[in-house]
């Protein structure tokens, strides 16, 4: 973990500081980076690591910290692997400052022996498009193979690996099986096990943990003072370890709505039909704000949290007061499986909102309505 630490800019926005290669340092995440300095101080580094956990605990961070020391160092030799370290003392941190010339020029996108590929904006729909473009991916080939412009190493890091497609995936298991020598491959997964088999096998995998509570409250507290601090620790147990997540949810009023949710659910077994025809209109009112999406994912969310307390007869830690006696009140109401059908039907629910363009209001109504059903 890097000790030094790089004055953030306030208020929304301010996760900019967090992109990932821009980012000099990390948080959390010391066996990673001590595992990568292993490997590189044996001088037989892998040539390709799968480095996967949940989104927004620090993975692309990694990624892009390693690319930059990697791309820092003296150039490799001529074995598959590269020979790294040629008799040199063996190094102890993988933190490359901002002011070195590498890390400019990654932060910029402007070094020539790195290659980032990504998922793409789809500029009609105003977001990220579903999957990284197999066009993109082929580019990975050619350019490790081809002389260092820098004398050096080549670095290629796929951040999202797992939205490539079949033929993407291809791609890459081509490369994978005859890798170019002083060539680094970096693929960076929320599910690594949604990847082909033979491209997992031909990795060296890394999985990061989701990070501590007091973790994620400290990186709120400085990338984002403008949050206030009463709602830091919430936002730190909602976002499950995960400071991207909190941020996201901060942004799009997230915790709120779960106030609001919780409200609601604590009226059961009977809802308040005014309160929930008010809470589907604050949700459907702007068909691209996002506002439904964020509801809803925390509604299925609250609903696997407490159907897998139920399940270890322990409640958890409380997002918001009143938490603990709801599920209580709803445990004592029905068994684990009855309210894991709920979960279930409420998840097929909202799949359908999007996939048949169903009325949104009123698919929010009728999952209220399995819920108070199921109180009752």
């Amino acid at each position: 973990m890097s000790k030094a630490r790089t004055p953030a800019p306030a208020g929304p926005g301010a996760e900019e500081a967090l992109a990932p290669r821009r980012n000099p340092d990390l948080v959390g995440h010391d066996e990673a980076e001590r595992l990568l300095l292993e490997a590189w101080n044996s001088g037989r580094l892998p040539h390709a690591w799968l480095i996967g956990g949940t989104p927004g605990i620090g993975k692309a961070t990694l990624a892009f910290r390693f690319a930059r020391f990697v791309l820092a160092q003296e150039p490799p030799g001529d074995s598959l692997f590269g020979d790294s370290m040629g008799g040199a003392a063996p190094v102890t941190s993988l933190h490359i400052g901002p002011d070195h010339p590498v890390f400019r020029r990654v932060a910029s996108g402007g070094h020539a022996d790195m290659l980032t590929i990504e998922r793409q904006r789809d500029e009609k729909k105003g977001r990220l498009k579903r999957d990284i473009a197999v066009d993109d991916v082929r580019k990975i080939g050619p350019f490790l193979r081809r002389t260092s412009a820098e004398g050096g190493w080549r670095v290629a890091v796929i951040d999202g690996a797992d939205r490539m497609n079949l033929s993407g995936l291809n791609a890459i298991l081509k490369i994978l099986e005859e890798p170019p020598p002083g060539a680094l491959l970096l693929l960076v997964s929320d599910n690594p096990g949604g990847m082909l088999p033979t491209i997992r096998s031909r990795c060296r995998k890394l999985t990061l943990k989701p990070l501590a509570e007091d973790t994620v409250i400290d990186l709120l507290g400085q990338h984002r003072p403008d949050i206030a601090a009463d709602d830091r620790p919430a936002l730190a147990r909602l976002s499950e370890g995960s400071v991207g997540r909190a941020i996201d949810l901060a942004d799009a009023g997230g915790l709120a709505l779960y106030r609001e949710m919780i409200g609601l659910l604590s009226d059961l077994p009977r809802i308040d039909i005014v309160a929930a025809h008010a809470f589907g209109d604050k949700l459907t009112r702007k068909q691209d704000d996002g506002m439904f999406e964020t509801a809803t994912e925390l509604l299925v969310w609250w609903l696997a949290r407490f159907a897998r307390s139920l399940a270890r007869g322990a409640w958890p830690a409380e997002v918001v007061p009143g938490e603990a006696a709801l599920m209580t009140r709803l445990a004592n109401a029905r068994g684990l499986e009855r309210w894991v059908e709920v979960w279930e039907k409420v998840q097929r629910l909202f799949a359908r909102a999007e996939s048949a363009n169903l009325d949104r209001k009123q698919v929010v109504l009728n999952a209220l309505s399995a819920l108070e059903t199921a109180a009752a």
